[in-house]
């Protein structure tokens, strides 16, 4: 091949590489013939979709030939009443990371900066980059958010922060007065953008409420999913919310029907299943106390978290505790592109699929 494409391509994307998803389950039985394979990779909830969800979607199958509402009314709709928010504020994503993606695209370039910290989701130096922008990775604290290093690395070029609460993959979580500290610190022009993927999960009484935040700081975007504690992860739908200037601005780049008509109707059946929802978190808290006795139990240590996966440090190459934890039939997830070598991210299961992971994880320790 004569022509160099990549020379071609954008000065941002060059420099990329693709987002490593966990490996479905599909593809290690093809790779090793193993049945009976638990997943414990992507953080997906284990309980499965709501039934209302899934008789949602049964209910719209038969109009599959029709282009789905592009403005996403009834979601919309449904959304402000649930959260009290007006529908001028709300911006519908083809899952959460279409959104971040919606405020790079709107607000990032060639000559400004997006702060982030240092074991933050991966997908924001991603969408930074792509846009060409400059990426400001500011040290952790605590495998968490360090607000005053962060608000410290603030400049005249600055767009946009990115802050996952809790943290993925770390599981930490801000308190409300750190982070409401931390936006008094915070220029109006630069916007801060608040990554609530696990809000759900967590049971810290102090969390920032990003949703009922946005009324105070106009410069705040939040983002949320559908995929995890809703269990619409195949289906693509999330949401954020800002101010109606700048939701205006990101549907203006928002492509037209970014959310299929069967993720909406999901996720209105969804949102209304309060039950499910209630059961999704219980299921998560005793899963996590498992998990966690069990770790020490194994003198494993983790990384304390609030969210729907815990991540341990295996005192050695991860990698090798990970190929060893397939072989036994279970994934989770390596944590090298986060740089962190040692450490694996494990996503709260059933309690069978909890007990799975640490009988094999005492096997391949031993």
């Amino acid at each position: 091949m004569s022509c160099d494409f990549v020379a071609l391509s954008n000065p941002g994307v060059q420099a990329l590489q693709p987002y490593q998803a966990g490996k479905p389950a599909e593809e290690l039985e093809r790779e090793l013939g193993i049945r009976d394979i638990v997943k414990l990779a992507s953080n997906e909830n284990p309980l499965g979709p709501s039934s209302a969800a899934i008789s949602a979607v049964q209910s719209v199958l038969s109009g599959l030939t029709r282009y789905p509402d592009s403005n996403g009314y009834y979601l919309k709709q449904a959304l402000s009443q649930r959260f009290n928010l007006a529908a001028n504020q709300l911006t519908l994503g083809n899952g959460s990371n279409d959104l971040l993606e919606l405020v790079a695209r709107a607000f990032l370039r060639e000559g400004v900066e997006a702060v982030y910290s240092e074991y933050a989701f991966i997908v924001y130096p991603l969408v930074v980059k792509a846009c060409g922008a400059t990426g400001v990775r500011v040290p952790a604290r605590d495998y968490g958010h360090d607000l005053d290093a962060m608000a410290d690395a603030v400049t005249a070029n600055t767009r946009v922060i990115f802050i996952a609460n809790p943290n993925n993959p770390t599981g930490t979580c801000l308190t409300s007065q750190a982070f409401k500290r931390f936006m008094a610190r915070i220029p109006e022009q630069v916007l801060v953008v608040l990554d609530e993927a696990y809000s759900e999960y967590t049971d810290q009484a102090d969390t920032p409420d990003g949703l009922a935040l946005t009324a105070t700081y106009n410069n705040l975007i939040v983002t949320r999913t559908f995929s995890k504690a809703y269990g619409l992860a195949a289906l693509r739908v999330g949401f954020a919310v800002a101010n109606p200037v700048v939701t205006d601005l990101l549907n203006r780049v928002r492509q037209p029907f970014n959310v299929s008509s069967v993720a909406q109707a999901a996720a209105m059946a969804a949102l209304a299943d309060r039950e499910y929802l209630a059961r999704t978190v219980s299921l998560n808290r005793q899963g996590l106390k498992q998990m966690q006795a069990g770790l020490v139990a194994l003198e494993v240590s983790y990384i304390p978290s609030v969210a729907n996966f815990i991540t341990i440090d295996c005192e050695q190459d991860a990698l090798l505790v990970y190929q060893a934890l397939l072989e036994q039939g279970v994934i989770v997830r390596p944590l090298g592109v986060y740089a962190m070598p040692q450490h694996l991210r494990v996503t709260l299961g059933t309690e069978t699929e909890n007990q799975r992971f640490l009988d094999a994880l005492k096997k391949v320790i031993a």
